[in-house]
């Protein structure tokens, strides 16, 4: 199916709300935003807005999602994205390494995946007589982990490591991930029976949470109207999908991403934000640090896919959402009264005082 709904970006040059329920606005026509065919020249920006065009010639009503995925990819970090089955979350990440000309692998994640499967193990050949690494499906670029949930701890936690430090070690010896390395987890709303839930340290890792619902009617008349046309999402060059960006372009821009800056209000602003999700009386564990760094690092890629060189008030606002509900634990009490961990960021946002 070529079809995802979003529910984690809007715009790249706007200032609306990132990982909120509004529908995504038309991508911007200024200096920053050209469309997939157009010549970027050395401007990482323009290619890596490109790759927004570029899927969409695959996937339907997904740009808020690329957006999202670009943002954690130019900051360093990884996504867990949360949608039904059939929604083209796989048909997404495949879609992406293919604009961005990067490698791309997937792991289905069941109960009696071992930890060895991800990783890479050691094999004795008894040719050499010696043990010789083969590597896993983690020695990749884009790594899908498929419903990540329905595997024990002991295989989640084998993507610790990989996801902070970009490395794994094997029988004590390090060896490092390629680079670009982004993990894009995904895991299923609705069905917990036999699933294991993430524990709080993983979940803390990821950067964004993108919540993908169903399609809207005219998307799904789109999605079908492709396919009664002959589309096949096995087949990518069909559509004349291409690479419009590179690893370059990514390391290139990670570069520029860094100079971003923040006065001290917007720095205040963000650490009050994430202070306020650990008082507020429905809360077990609110936002740790971890969690207000990883706000100023998606803040910094928004601000830089809008051509900002600084962060304001309403690029963290727009981040807010994506960033902090994975990272806060409700009380029991508070779960059964319908309290979710999107109400309270949303009501944080609106009683913290905004900086002028």
């Amino acid at each position: 199916m070529s079809t995802d709904s979003t529910d984690s970006t809007s715009n790249l040059g706007g200032t609306s709300r990132v990982g909120g329920d509004a529908r995504p606005s038309p991508a911007p026509q200024g200096p920053g935003a050209p469309s997939a065919h157009q010549s970027a020249g050395a401007d990482p920006r323009r290619r890596l807005v490109a790759v927004r065009s570029e899927v969409g010639k695959a996937v339907v009503g997904q740009d808020a999602a690329v957006t999202g995925l670009v943002i954690a990819m130019l900051a360093g970090g990884h996504v867990l994205l949360e949608g039904v089955p059939g929604v083209a979350k796989t048909l997404l990440v495949r879609c992406l390494a293919t604009a961005l000309d990067v490698e791309t692998k997937r792991i289905q994640f069941t109960p009696d995946l071992m930890p060895g499967d991800v990783t890479g193990s050691l094999i004795y050949d008894s040719r050499s007589a010696q043990f010789s690494f083969r590597a896993g499906p983690v020695f990749t670029n884009l790594l899908l982990a498929d419903e990540i949930n329905r595997t024990p701890p002991k295989t989640q936690s084998a993507l610790l490591e990989a996801m902070e430090e970009r490395q794994v070690s094997i029988d004590g010896e390090p060896r490092a991930l390629p680079d670009p390395f982004m993990v894009i987890a995904t895991q299923n709303p609705v069905e917990y029976e036999g699933t294991y839930p993430l524990p709080e340290a993983q979940l803390d890792r990821f950067l964004l949470k993108l919540v993908l619902p169903l399609p809207e009617r005219a998307q799904e008349i789109e999605v079908l109207s492709r396919h009664a046309s002959g589309f096949d999402p096995r087949n990518l060059l069909s559509v004349g999908l291409q690479a419009v960006a590179s690893a370059e372009d990514l390391a290139l821009a990670r570069t520029q991403v860094s100079t971003v800056g923040a006065t001290p209000e917007v720095l205040a602003y963000a650490v009050d934000l994430v202070r306020a999700t650990r008082s507020m009386p429905s809360v077990a564990l609110g936002v740790s640090p971890r969690g207000a760094t990883a706000l100023l690092a998606a803040s910094r890629a928004w601000a830089w896919l809008a051509g900002r060189s600084f962060v304001t008030p309403d690029d963290i606002k727009a981040l807010a959402l994506p960033t902090l509900r994975h990272r806060i634990q409700l009380r029991a009490e508070a779960e059964m009264e319908g309290v979710t961990p999107q109400s309270v960021v949303e009501s944080v946002l609106r009683t913290v005082p905004v900086p002028r």
